[in-house]
């Protein structure tokens, strides 16, 4: 694929209802935040591929997320891909950029060149979320199954909240002129909501991989269950293109799927890719070790070093400033 310059949805989250539904949704493009997170590593094009998509599911639900608070997504598996995690931070105030990072960590021998989940074990899939200072976070977990983040995703909303839900991701690699190629994502999330009392799916109904649920065994009956069915077949049609192609504009693609369901469309979220790690949340992560175990950290060159997974930025320290033992007024220039 080749595009050209950056086009003006990239990195945004448009919001949406479908008022004669009574459907919710997100449509998702990135470019640049991918860029960002990508860029710090040199990652396979198969960890690629997941991490693109992780970040796209991400940003379509960490967008719900009120402001300042934290939404997490993390795989956990025993296949060749370890772990891939993925940070959302609300913006700090009503027009800013909403944040999100992301990392995995895999072995490189064990990769092969098949289908990206194939390169996931047994695991779980995790959504987290954390509501500030002074609050216990949430954690909601469902086993990975279905054949792709999506539908890991999708049986977490069934399994946890019992809401159905669907999404439709597409990502690829881009050129731009004799550039680089680059990744692009770009998604669709539909949510059903409830008027009422959700509906709660018996054992009997359940449809998935290992008996889990799926979207469509917590879906009502009667006119709310047709709703759905009909907008899912709508969702069915939508192409690659048009999910991470220069030429559709979300709104358009709303218009384009759904214009029966009408779709109300509400201010659109930015999303950027970027970090909290800082210098001093690194010397509080160390703040519960002893100066022995600070020893134990130190460098040939006397000096203790750390490098954030997410942004690859890289600190130096003095060890005799950290630790629940450090000196007071230890010398040393400890570079950021």
């Amino acid at each position: 694929m080749t595009f050209g310059e950056k086009i003006a949805w990239d990195d945004t989250v448009l919001p949406f209802q479908l008022d004669k539904s009574n459907i919710r949704g997100r449509v998702a493009r990135l470019d640049g935040v991918l860029g960002g997170i990508l860029k710090q590593h040199e990652y396979p094009p198969v960890v690629e591929a997941l991490v693109a998509e992780m970040a796209v599911l991400t940003a379509m639900i960490g967008q719900t997320i009120k402001l300042r608070w934290k939404l997490s997504l993390q795989v956990q598996s025993n296949g060749p891909v370890r772990m891939i995690a993925t940070d959302y931070y609300g913006p700090q105030e009503d027009g800013e950029p909403a944040r999100i990072r992301a990392y995995a960590s895999y072995d490189a021998d064990r990769l092969t060149e098949a289908d990206p989940f194939a390169q996931v074990g047994e695991g779980y899939f995790a959504i987290m979320i954390d509501q500030g200072k002074g609050t216990t976070p949430y954690q909601g977990i469902t086993p990975l199954a279905g054949g792709s983040l999506r539908a890991c995703a999708e049986a977490y909303f069934a399994q946890s909240e019992q809401i159905p839900t669907r999404f439709s991701v597409n990502f690829g690699l881009s050129t731009e002129g004799r550039s680089d190629e680059r990744w692009r994502a770009g998604g669709i999330m539909l949510q059903h909501m409830p008027k009422a009392s959700p509906f709660v799916a018996q054992p009997e109904d359940r449809s998935g991989e290992d008996g889990l649920l799926q979207p469509a065994d917590v879906v009502p009956d009667g006119e709310e269950g047709e709703n759905w069915k009909r907008a899912n077949i709508l969702l069915d049609t939508v192409d690659a293109l048009e999910l991470i192609g220069p030429s559709v504009a979300p709104t358009d693609l709303l218009l384009r799927l759904f214009h029966e369901e009408e779709p109300r469309v509400y201010d659109s979220q930015p999303v950027r890719f970027g970090c909290t790690c800082s210098e001093d949340r690194v010397r509080q992560s160390l703040s519960i070790y002893s100066t022995k175990d600070i020893s134990t950290m130190t460098t040939e060159d006397g000096r203790v070093t750390a490098d954030c997974q997410f942004c690859g930025a890289h600190y130096d320290l003095d060890p005799a400033a950290l630790g629940f033992e450090a000196e007071q007024g230890a010398s040393g220039d400890d570079s950021a």
